[in-house]
Protein backbone atom coordinates (compact mmCIF):
# COMPACT_ATOMS: atom_id res chain seq x y z
CA UNK A 1 0.00 0.00 0.00
CA UNK A 2 0.96 3.32 -1.35
CA UNK A 3 2.18 5.86 1.63
CA UNK A 4 -0.75 8.24 2.71
CA UNK A 5 -0.86 11.60 3.97
CA UNK A 6 -2.48 12.05 7.56
CA UNK A 7 -5.33 13.91 5.53
CA UNK A 8 -5.35 10.83 3.21
CA UNK A 9 -5.00 8.22 5.87
CA UNK A 10 -7.91 10.07 7.52
CA UNK A 11 -10.05 9.74 4.96
CA UNK A 12 -9.72 6.00 4.72
CA UNK A 13 -10.66 5.71 8.13
CA UNK A 14 -13.66 7.85 7.49
CA UNK A 15 -14.55 5.84 4.72
CA UNK A 16 -14.38 2.15 6.44
CA UNK A 17 -16.27 3.94 9.00
CA UNK A 18 -19.31 4.46 7.22
CA UNK A 19 -19.21 0.44 6.04
CA UNK A 20 -19.12 -0.44 10.09
CA UNK A 21 -21.91 2.06 10.27
CA UNK A 22 -24.33 0.06 7.79
CA UNK A 23 -23.21 -2.85 9.41
CA UNK A 24 -23.88 -2.05 12.75
CA UNK A 25 -27.13 -0.21 11.95
CA UNK A 26 -28.66 -2.98 10.56
CA UNK A 27 -28.13 -5.06 14.02
CA UNK A 28 -29.97 -1.71 16.09
CA UNK A 29 -32.60 -0.82 13.76
CA UNK A 30 -33.66 -4.47 13.54
CA UNK A 31 -33.97 -5.09 17.10
CA UNK A 32 -36.50 -1.98 17.76
CA UNK A 33 -38.40 -3.66 14.66
CA UNK A 34 -38.72 -6.98 15.90
CA UNK A 35 -41.77 -7.12 17.59
CA UNK A 36 -43.56 -5.26 14.51
CA UNK A 37 -41.80 -8.22 12.41
CA UNK A 38 -43.38 -10.65 13.95
CA UNK A 39 -46.75 -9.62 14.31
CA UNK A 40 -46.61 -9.05 10.43
CA UNK A 41 -45.26 -12.37 9.68
CA UNK A 42 -46.56 -13.82 12.47
CA UNK A 43 -43.21 -15.32 13.81
CA UNK A 44 -42.62 -16.97 16.71
CA UNK A 45 -39.61 -16.53 19.50
CA UNK A 46 -37.40 -18.78 17.70
CA UNK A 47 -38.29 -17.34 14.35
CA UNK A 48 -37.08 -13.77 15.78
CA UNK A 49 -34.07 -15.15 16.92
CA UNK A 50 -33.57 -16.78 13.65
CA UNK A 51 -33.91 -13.51 11.61
CA UNK A 52 -31.21 -11.87 14.23
CA UNK A 53 -28.75 -15.26 13.75
CA UNK A 54 -29.12 -15.49 10.54
CA UNK A 55 -27.36 -12.52 9.58
CA UNK A 56 -24.61 -13.13 12.80
CA UNK A 57 -24.35 -17.24 11.55
CA UNK A 58 -23.31 -16.57 8.54
CA UNK A 59 -21.00 -14.06 9.19
CA UNK A 60 -19.50 -15.01 11.63
CA UNK A 61 -19.05 -18.47 9.34
CA UNK A 62 -17.53 -16.68 6.37
CA UNK A 63 -15.38 -14.11 8.27
CA UNK A 64 -11.77 -15.61 8.27
CA UNK A 65 -12.36 -16.37 4.39
CA UNK A 66 -13.23 -13.01 3.54
CA UNK A 67 -9.89 -11.23 5.78
CA UNK A 68 -7.65 -14.63 3.89
CA UNK A 69 -9.64 -13.67 0.28
CA UNK A 70 -8.41 -10.04 0.71
CA UNK A 71 -5.34 -10.41 1.66
CA UNK A 72 -4.70 -12.64 -0.76
CA UNK A 73 -6.54 -10.77 -3.87
CA UNK A 74 -6.77 -7.50 -3.09
CA UNK A 75 -8.78 -5.51 -0.03
CA UNK A 76 -9.96 -2.99 -1.87
CA UNK A 77 -11.52 -5.30 -4.07
CA UNK A 78 -12.69 -7.59 -1.36
CA UNK A 79 -14.71 -4.23 0.38
CA UNK A 80 -16.22 -3.34 -3.00
CA UNK A 81 -17.97 -6.53 -3.67
CA UNK A 82 -19.19 -6.52 0.22
CA UNK A 83 -20.50 -2.96 -0.35
CA UNK A 84 -22.38 -4.35 -3.68
CA UNK A 85 -23.55 -7.81 -2.10
CA UNK A 86 -25.11 -6.05 1.17
CA UNK A 87 -26.62 -2.85 -0.61
CA UNK A 88 -28.56 -6.06 -2.79
CA UNK A 89 -29.35 -7.95 0.10
CA UNK A 90 -30.73 -5.19 2.13
CA UNK A 91 -32.65 -4.36 -1.11
CA UNK A 92 -33.78 -8.23 -0.86
CA UNK A 93 -35.23 -7.84 2.72
CA UNK A 94 -37.30 -5.16 2.18
CA UNK A 95 -39.09 -7.05 0.15
CA UNK A 96 -39.70 -10.56 1.89
CA UNK A 97 -42.61 -11.79 1.79
CA UNK A 98 -42.88 -14.54 4.79
CA UNK A 99 -40.16 -14.98 7.24
CA UNK A 100 -38.56 -17.60 5.49
CA UNK A 101 -37.35 -15.48 2.55
CA UNK A 102 -36.78 -12.92 5.01
CA UNK A 103 -34.36 -14.93 6.81
CA UNK A 104 -32.87 -16.09 3.25
CA UNK A 105 -32.41 -12.57 2.39
CA UNK A 106 -30.60 -11.60 5.32
CA UNK A 107 -27.65 -14.48 4.77
CA UNK A 108 -27.41 -12.69 1.30
CA UNK A 109 -26.75 -9.26 3.49
CA UNK A 110 -24.07 -11.48 5.54
CA UNK A 111 -22.51 -12.51 2.94
CA UNK A 112 -21.72 -9.08 1.89
CA UNK A 113 -21.35 -7.72 5.23
CA UNK A 114 -18.22 -10.80 5.83
CA UNK A 115 -16.43 -8.71 3.15
CA UNK A 116 -16.56 -5.00 4.79
CA UNK A 117 -15.62 -5.04 8.88
CA UNK A 118 -12.75 -7.61 8.98
CA UNK A 119 -11.45 -6.00 5.53
CA UNK A 120 -12.02 -2.39 6.45
CA UNK A 121 -10.26 -3.24 9.84
CA UNK A 122 -7.12 -5.04 7.69
CA UNK A 123 -7.03 -1.78 5.60
CA UNK A 124 -7.06 0.29 8.53
CA UNK A 125 -4.23 -1.60 10.23
CA UNK A 126 -1.97 -1.39 7.40
CA UNK A 127 -2.76 2.56 6.53
CA UNK A 128 -2.03 3.35 10.54
CA UNK A 129 1.32 1.80 11.00
CA UNK A 130 2.38 3.61 14.37
CA UNK A 131 1.02 1.90 17.50
CA UNK A 132 -0.63 5.01 18.89
CA UNK A 133 -1.95 6.42 15.82
CA UNK A 134 -3.61 2.91 14.71
CA UNK A 135 -4.98 2.75 18.92
CA UNK A 136 -6.73 5.97 18.22
CA UNK A 137 -8.02 5.07 14.59
CA UNK A 138 -9.52 1.78 16.37
CA UNK A 139 -10.98 4.13 18.88
CA UNK A 140 -12.69 6.37 16.33
CA UNK A 141 -13.95 3.01 14.90
CA UNK A 142 -15.26 1.63 18.34
CA UNK A 143 -17.09 4.73 18.62
CA UNK A 144 -19.28 4.38 15.17
CA UNK A 145 -20.64 1.79 17.09
CA UNK A 146 -22.18 3.47 19.75
CA UNK A 147 -23.20 6.37 16.92
CA UNK A 148 -25.34 3.66 15.45
CA UNK A 149 -26.82 2.01 18.86
CA UNK A 150 -27.41 6.09 19.41
CA UNK A 151 -28.89 6.30 16.09
CA UNK A 152 -30.01 3.25 15.27
CA UNK A 153 -33.29 2.59 17.75
CA UNK A 154 -34.35 5.91 17.09
CA UNK A 155 -34.06 6.25 13.10
CA UNK A 156 -35.28 2.25 13.29
CA UNK A 157 -38.65 3.32 15.55
CA UNK A 158 -39.36 6.74 13.24
CA UNK A 159 -39.23 4.34 10.23
CA UNK A 160 -41.05 1.82 11.73
CA UNK A 161 -43.86 3.92 13.29
CA UNK A 162 -44.27 6.19 9.92
CA UNK A 163 -43.85 3.71 7.36
CA UNK A 164 -43.36 0.31 8.60
CA UNK A 165 -40.16 -2.46 9.29
CA UNK A 166 -39.61 -3.02 5.73
CA UNK A 167 -37.82 0.62 5.34
CA UNK A 168 -35.67 -0.23 7.72
CA UNK A 169 -32.99 -1.60 5.35
CA UNK A 170 -33.57 1.42 2.91
CA UNK A 171 -31.11 3.31 4.80
CA UNK A 172 -28.50 1.04 3.82
CA UNK A 173 -28.65 1.78 0.20
CA UNK A 174 -27.30 5.67 0.27
CA UNK A 175 -24.74 5.18 2.69
CA UNK A 176 -23.43 1.59 0.79
CA UNK A 177 -23.63 3.67 -2.36
CA UNK A 178 -21.84 6.51 -0.93
CA UNK A 179 -18.83 4.51 0.68
CA UNK A 180 -18.72 2.29 -2.73
CA UNK A 181 -18.22 5.53 -4.91
CA UNK A 182 -15.67 7.13 -1.88
CA UNK A 183 -13.43 3.63 -2.23
CA UNK A 184 -13.31 3.54 -5.73
CA UNK A 185 -11.73 7.16 -5.42
CA UNK A 186 -9.50 7.47 -2.52
CA UNK A 187 -8.78 3.95 -0.85
CA UNK A 188 -5.65 2.32 -2.81
CA UNK A 189 -5.70 -1.21 -3.25
CA UNK A 190 -3.50 -3.33 -1.04
CA UNK A 191 -2.66 -7.19 -0.56
CA UNK A 192 -0.08 -9.18 1.68
CA UNK A 193 3.00 -10.13 0.54
CA UNK A 194 2.52 -13.40 0.09
CA UNK A 195 -0.95 -14.76 -1.21
CA UNK A 196 -2.48 -17.78 1.13
CA UNK A 197 -4.18 -20.58 -0.28
CA UNK A 198 -7.85 -21.42 0.68
CA UNK A 199 -8.46 -23.71 3.31
CA UNK A 200 -12.02 -25.25 1.39
CA UNK A 201 -11.85 -28.45 4.30
CA UNK A 202 -11.79 -25.49 7.23
CA UNK A 203 -14.35 -23.43 5.99
CA UNK A 204 -16.54 -26.48 5.79
CA UNK A 205 -15.45 -27.66 9.72
CA UNK A 206 -16.34 -23.79 10.86
CA UNK A 207 -19.95 -23.88 8.83
CA UNK A 208 -20.88 -27.19 10.16
CA UNK A 209 -19.47 -26.43 13.33
CA UNK A 210 -21.18 -22.89 13.76
CA UNK A 211 -24.46 -23.80 11.93
CA UNK A 212 -25.30 -26.78 14.12
CA UNK A 213 -24.11 -25.47 17.49
CA UNK A 214 -26.46 -22.68 16.56
CA UNK A 215 -29.60 -24.68 15.50
CA UNK A 216 -29.40 -27.21 18.72
CA UNK A 217 -29.40 -23.95 21.02
CA UNK A 218 -32.33 -22.15 19.19
CA UNK A 219 -34.63 -25.03 18.35
CA UNK A 220 -34.35 -26.74 21.40
CA UNK A 221 -37.18 -25.71 23.50
CA UNK A 222 -39.48 -26.14 20.79
CA UNK A 223 -37.85 -29.91 19.55
CA UNK A 224 -36.94 -31.25 22.61
CA UNK A 225 -32.90 -32.35 23.44
CA UNK A 226 -33.64 -36.03 21.22
CA UNK A 227 -34.22 -34.14 17.79
CA UNK A 228 -31.38 -31.13 18.35
CA UNK A 229 -28.93 -34.22 19.88
CA UNK A 230 -28.09 -35.44 16.21
CA UNK A 231 -26.83 -31.48 15.52
CA UNK A 232 -24.55 -31.16 18.64
CA UNK A 233 -22.96 -34.16 18.11
CA UNK A 234 -22.08 -32.43 14.46
CA UNK A 235 -21.18 -29.11 16.16
CA UNK A 236 -18.32 -31.98 18.34
CA UNK A 237 -17.38 -33.52 15.45
CA UNK A 238 -16.90 -30.54 13.79
CA UNK A 239 -14.52 -28.69 16.90
CA UNK A 240 -12.12 -31.67 16.59
CA UNK A 241 -12.31 -31.96 13.06
CA UNK A 242 -10.80 -28.27 12.97
CA UNK A 243 -8.51 -28.91 16.35
CA UNK A 244 -6.76 -32.11 14.19
CA UNK A 245 -6.86 -30.59 10.57
CA UNK A 246 -6.07 -26.57 10.77
CA UNK A 247 -2.42 -27.60 12.45
CA UNK A 248 -1.51 -29.66 9.59
CA UNK A 249 -1.99 -27.20 7.61
CA UNK A 250 0.77 -24.69 6.05
CA UNK A 251 -1.30 -21.96 5.61
CA UNK A 252 -4.88 -22.71 7.65
CA UNK A 253 -8.02 -20.74 7.62
CA UNK A 254 -7.43 -20.34 11.55
CA UNK A 255 -4.15 -20.04 12.60
CA UNK A 256 -4.39 -22.04 15.47
CA UNK A 257 -0.68 -20.55 16.67
CA UNK A 258 -2.41 -16.86 17.21
CA UNK A 259 -3.84 -18.84 20.06
CA UNK A 260 -0.04 -18.95 21.89
CA UNK A 261 -0.36 -15.63 22.55
CA UNK A 262 -2.24 -14.74 25.73
CA UNK A 263 -2.90 -11.78 24.96
CA UNK A 264 -4.98 -12.53 21.76
CA UNK A 265 -6.43 -15.57 23.05
CA UNK A 266 -7.72 -13.87 26.51
CA UNK A 267 -8.65 -11.15 23.26
CA UNK A 268 -10.78 -13.64 21.38
CA UNK A 269 -13.15 -15.24 24.16
CA UNK A 270 -13.72 -11.70 25.52
CA UNK A 271 -15.18 -10.26 22.05
CA UNK A 272 -17.44 -13.82 22.35
CA UNK A 273 -18.89 -13.26 25.72
CA UNK A 274 -18.90 -9.33 25.27
CA UNK A 275 -21.63 -9.54 22.19
CA UNK A 276 -23.07 -12.75 23.78
CA UNK A 277 -23.98 -9.56 26.44
CA UNK A 278 -24.77 -7.41 23.32
CA UNK A 279 -27.02 -9.85 21.93
CA UNK A 280 -28.93 -10.75 24.65
CA UNK A 281 -29.10 -7.54 25.79
CA UNK A 282 -30.55 -6.16 22.99
CA UNK A 283 -32.90 -9.59 22.44
CA UNK A 284 -34.52 -9.07 25.96
CA UNK A 285 -34.68 -5.77 26.63
CA UNK A 286 -36.60 -5.00 22.94
CA UNK A 287 -39.45 -7.71 23.76
CA UNK A 288 -39.49 -6.09 27.20
CA UNK A 289 -40.34 -2.50 26.73
CA UNK A 290 -42.78 -3.53 23.22
CA UNK A 291 -44.20 -6.92 24.32
CA UNK A 292 -44.48 -6.28 27.91
CA UNK A 293 -44.61 -3.02 28.31
CA UNK A 294 -46.80 -2.03 25.42
CA UNK A 295 -43.98 0.95 24.01
CA UNK A 296 -44.51 1.50 20.53
CA UNK A 297 -41.17 1.45 18.68
CA UNK A 298 -39.91 4.94 18.88
CA UNK A 299 -40.61 4.88 22.27
CA UNK A 300 -38.74 1.70 22.54
CA UNK A 301 -35.97 3.27 20.71
CA UNK A 302 -35.87 6.37 23.11
CA UNK A 303 -34.94 3.95 25.72
CA UNK A 304 -32.21 2.43 23.58
CA UNK A 305 -30.45 6.31 24.63
CA UNK A 306 -29.20 5.28 27.95
CA UNK A 307 -26.98 2.41 27.26
CA UNK A 308 -26.08 4.38 23.18
CA UNK A 309 -24.80 7.47 24.39
CA UNK A 310 -22.59 6.02 27.03
CA UNK A 311 -21.26 3.22 24.83
CA UNK A 312 -20.34 6.35 21.96
CA UNK A 313 -18.90 8.80 24.77
CA UNK A 314 -16.74 6.05 25.78
CA UNK A 315 -15.36 4.48 22.89
CA UNK A 316 -13.00 6.83 21.73
CA UNK A 317 -12.11 6.95 25.43
CA UNK A 318 -11.29 3.71 25.53
CA UNK A 319 -8.99 4.50 22.21
CA UNK A 320 -7.23 6.42 23.87
CA UNK A 321 -6.44 4.83 27.42
CA UNK A 322 -5.71 1.76 25.19
CA UNK A 323 -2.96 3.92 23.03
CA UNK A 324 -1.65 5.85 26.29
CA UNK A 325 -1.57 2.91 28.67
CA UNK A 326 -2.51 -0.44 27.36
CA UNK A 327 -5.72 -2.22 27.39
CA UNK A 328 -5.78 -3.27 30.64
CA UNK A 329 -7.81 -0.48 31.82
CA UNK A 330 -10.13 -0.39 29.73
CA UNK A 331 -11.25 -4.00 30.05
CA UNK A 332 -11.35 -4.14 33.80
CA UNK A 333 -13.98 -0.95 33.43
CA UNK A 334 -15.85 -2.39 30.73
CA UNK A 335 -16.12 -6.18 32.51
CA UNK A 336 -17.42 -4.58 36.18
CA UNK A 337 -19.65 -2.17 34.06
CA UNK A 338 -21.66 -5.48 32.32
CA UNK A 339 -21.10 -7.64 35.51
CA UNK A 340 -23.20 -4.82 37.23
CA UNK A 341 -25.50 -3.91 34.83
CA UNK A 342 -26.82 -7.38 34.37
CA UNK A 343 -26.74 -8.49 37.96
CA UNK A 344 -29.27 -5.54 38.82
CA UNK A 345 -31.99 -6.89 36.21
CA UNK A 346 -31.02 -10.40 37.67
CA UNK A 347 -31.13 -9.83 41.52
CA UNK A 348 -33.07 -6.92 41.32
CA UNK A 349 -35.96 -7.11 38.24
CA UNK A 350 -34.36 -3.56 37.40
CA UNK A 351 -36.07 -3.65 33.64
CA UNK A 352 -39.78 -3.09 36.34
CA UNK A 353 -38.25 0.19 37.38
CA UNK A 354 -37.95 3.22 35.44
CA UNK A 355 -34.93 4.35 37.34
CA UNK A 356 -33.26 1.24 37.80
CA UNK A 357 -33.92 0.36 34.11
CA UNK A 358 -32.15 3.51 33.35
CA UNK A 359 -29.20 2.75 35.63
CA UNK A 360 -28.67 -0.67 33.72
CA UNK A 361 -28.93 0.73 30.52
CA UNK A 362 -26.52 3.34 31.33
CA UNK A 363 -23.70 1.19 32.89
CA UNK A 364 -24.19 -1.48 30.17
CA UNK A 365 -23.24 1.52 27.43
CA UNK A 366 -20.45 2.32 29.46
CA UNK A 367 -18.90 -1.20 29.66
CA UNK A 368 -19.74 -1.75 25.89
CA UNK A 369 -18.37 1.74 25.06
CA UNK A 370 -14.79 0.45 26.66
CA UNK A 371 -14.52 -2.98 25.54
CA UNK A 372 -14.52 -2.64 21.96
CA UNK A 373 -11.28 -0.97 21.39
CA UNK A 374 -9.29 -3.08 23.29
CA UNK A 375 -10.13 -6.55 21.67
CA UNK A 376 -9.36 -5.15 17.96
CA UNK A 377 -6.03 -3.62 19.41
CA UNK A 378 -5.09 -6.83 21.26
CA UNK A 379 -6.35 -8.94 18.17
CA UNK A 380 -4.24 -7.32 15.98
CA UNK A 381 -1.04 -6.04 17.62
CA UNK A 382 2.26 -7.56 17.19
CA UNK A 383 1.10 -9.79 14.46
CA UNK A 384 2.65 -9.90 11.64
CA UNK A 385 0.95 -7.46 8.74
CA UNK A 386 0.64 -10.08 6.26
CA UNK A 387 -1.57 -11.75 8.09
CA UNK A 388 -3.39 -8.63 9.76
CA UNK A 389 -6.41 -9.39 7.37
CA UNK A 390 -6.59 -13.17 9.22
CA UNK A 391 -6.24 -12.10 12.74
CA UNK A 392 -8.67 -9.38 12.30
CA UNK A 393 -11.27 -11.58 10.99
CA UNK A 394 -10.85 -13.94 13.50
CA UNK A 395 -11.51 -11.56 16.34
CA UNK A 396 -14.71 -10.03 14.25
CA UNK A 397 -15.55 -13.56 13.93
CA UNK A 398 -15.46 -14.12 17.53
CA UNK A 399 -17.23 -11.07 18.10
CA UNK A 400 -20.41 -12.48 15.69
CA UNK A 401 -20.03 -16.05 16.97
CA UNK A 402 -20.79 -14.25 20.36
CA UNK A 403 -23.54 -12.07 19.42
CA UNK A 404 -25.13 -14.90 17.68
CA UNK A 405 -24.87 -17.29 20.90
CA UNK A 406 -25.90 -14.68 23.09
CA UNK A 407 -29.14 -14.75 21.40
CA UNK A 408 -29.37 -17.99 20.27
CA UNK A 409 -29.12 -19.17 24.34
CA UNK A 410 -30.80 -16.51 26.11
CA UNK A 411 -34.02 -16.68 23.62
CA UNK A 412 -34.03 -20.49 23.95
CA UNK A 413 -34.11 -20.23 27.96
CA UNK A 414 -36.68 -17.11 27.81
CA UNK A 415 -38.70 -19.14 25.03
CA UNK A 416 -38.89 -22.27 28.01
CA UNK A 417 -40.11 -20.34 30.56
CA UNK A 418 -42.45 -17.74 29.02
CA UNK A 419 -45.86 -18.97 28.99
CA UNK A 420 -47.62 -17.52 25.68
CA UNK A 421 -51.34 -17.13 27.77
CA UNK A 422 -49.90 -15.21 29.82
CA UNK A 423 -46.90 -13.74 28.53
CA UNK A 424 -46.24 -10.38 29.73
CA UNK A 425 -46.87 -12.06 33.77
CA UNK A 426 -44.24 -14.39 32.70
CA UNK A 427 -41.68 -12.68 30.85
CA UNK A 428 -39.60 -11.10 33.51
CA UNK A 429 -39.39 -14.23 35.82
CA UNK A 430 -38.70 -16.55 32.35
CA UNK A 431 -35.57 -13.62 31.73
CA UNK A 432 -33.94 -13.78 34.88
CA UNK A 433 -31.87 -16.58 33.78
CA UNK A 434 -30.98 -15.08 30.86
CA UNK A 435 -29.94 -11.94 32.75
CA UNK A 436 -27.57 -14.54 34.89
CA UNK A 437 -25.81 -15.46 31.59
CA UNK A 438 -25.33 -12.06 30.58
CA UNK A 439 -23.51 -11.65 34.43
CA UNK A 440 -21.01 -15.17 33.53
CA UNK A 441 -20.71 -12.84 30.24
CA UNK A 442 -19.38 -9.91 32.10
CA UNK A 443 -17.01 -11.79 34.63
CA UNK A 444 -15.38 -13.35 32.22
CA UNK A 445 -14.53 -9.78 30.28
CA UNK A 446 -13.32 -8.82 33.88
CA UNK A 447 -11.45 -11.99 34.98
CA UNK A 448 -9.70 -12.60 31.51
CA UNK A 449 -9.32 -8.85 31.24
CA UNK A 450 -6.87 -8.41 34.41
CA UNK A 451 -5.19 -12.29 33.37
CA UNK A 452 -4.53 -11.40 29.38
CA UNK A 453 -3.17 -8.02 30.07
CA UNK A 454 0.11 -8.74 32.48
CA UNK A 455 3.63 -9.12 31.85
CA UNK A 456 3.62 -12.60 31.31
CA UNK A 457 0.81 -12.08 28.94
CA UNK A 458 2.76 -9.52 27.22
CA UNK A 459 5.51 -12.05 27.15
CA UNK A 460 3.75 -14.81 25.16
CA UNK A 461 2.41 -12.41 22.79
CA UNK A 462 5.90 -11.55 21.66
CA UNK A 463 6.88 -14.93 21.54
CA UNK A 464 4.22 -15.80 19.37
CA UNK A 465 4.77 -12.54 17.06
CA UNK A 466 8.49 -13.86 16.82
CA UNK A 467 7.93 -17.42 16.02
CA UNK A 468 5.38 -16.58 13.26
CA UNK A 469 7.71 -13.68 11.96
CA UNK A 470 10.37 -16.62 11.85
CA UNK A 471 7.66 -19.59 10.01
CA UNK A 472 7.26 -16.66 7.71
CA UNK A 473 11.34 -15.89 6.59
CA UNK A 474 11.55 -19.58 6.45
CA UNK A 475 8.60 -20.26 4.18
CA UNK A 476 9.74 -17.32 1.73
CA UNK A 477 13.49 -19.07 1.80
CA UNK A 478 12.30 -22.53 0.88
CA UNK A 479 9.53 -20.85 -1.96
CA UNK A 480 12.45 -19.29 -3.53
CA UNK A 481 15.71 -21.95 -2.88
Amino acid sequence: MPELSHRGRLLVLAICCMSLLIVSLDVTILNVALPSMQRDLHATTSGMQWTIDAYTLVLASLLMLAGSTADRIGRKRVFLTGLVVFAVGSLLCSLAWNLDALIVFRMVQAVGGSMLNPVAMSIITNTFTEPRERARAIGVWGGVVGLSMAAGPIIGGLLVDSVGWRSIFWINLPVGLAALLLTLKFIPESRAPKARRPDPVGQFLVIALFGSLTYAIIEAPDSGIVTVLPFAMIAVAALAGLLWFEPRRTEPLIDLRFFRSAPFSGATVIALSAFAALGGFLFLSTLYLQNVRGLDALHAGLWMLPMAVPMLLCAPLSGRLVGSRGPRLPLLIAGLAITVSALLFAVFEAETSDVSRFIGYALFGVGFGFVNAPITNTAVSGMPRAQAGVAAAIASTSRQLGQTLGVAVVGAVLASGVVSSSYRQTFVPAARPGWWILTGCGLAVLVLGAVTSGRWARRTAEDTAEKLKSAEVRQAVGATA
